[in-house]
């Protein structure tokens, strides 16, 4: 349950950092529409029976739950291609997105 994770992450600690693949990355998204089946993707490297990324989230999602369990996103970096990306569009661009939390 990564809600509860979050929790207590936030209570041991005055700062969390979280980071995710971002599942609504636009490849993730035409990988899904195009061939109808999870993506494997360099953030998401094996198939969907392997993963331990058992809750798929995109950086909209964790921005709501942050916000759910009254947490402060400190900063937040999102790449593509092992580059940082601007915030602009980053659901859609990021491949992967780290997130620094305080409560």
């Amino acid at each position: 349950r990564p809600d509860l994770i979050l929790d207590e992450l936030l209570r041991v600690g005055r700062r969390a950092f979280v980071s995710f693949p971002n599942f609504a990355h636009w490849r993730t998204r035409a990988a899904l529409m195009f061939g109808g089946r999870m993506p494997v993707t360099r953030a998401l490297p094996v198939s969907w029976y392997e993963t331990q990324n058992i809750h798929h989230v995109t950086v909209e999602d964790f921005r709501d739950l942050a916000r759910l369990k009254g947490a402060t996103i400190e900063r937040a970096w999102f790449f593509a291609n092992e580059i940082e990306i601007g915030a602009p569009a980053a659901n859609w661009r990021a491949e992967f997105a780290v997130f620094e939390l305080s409560r």
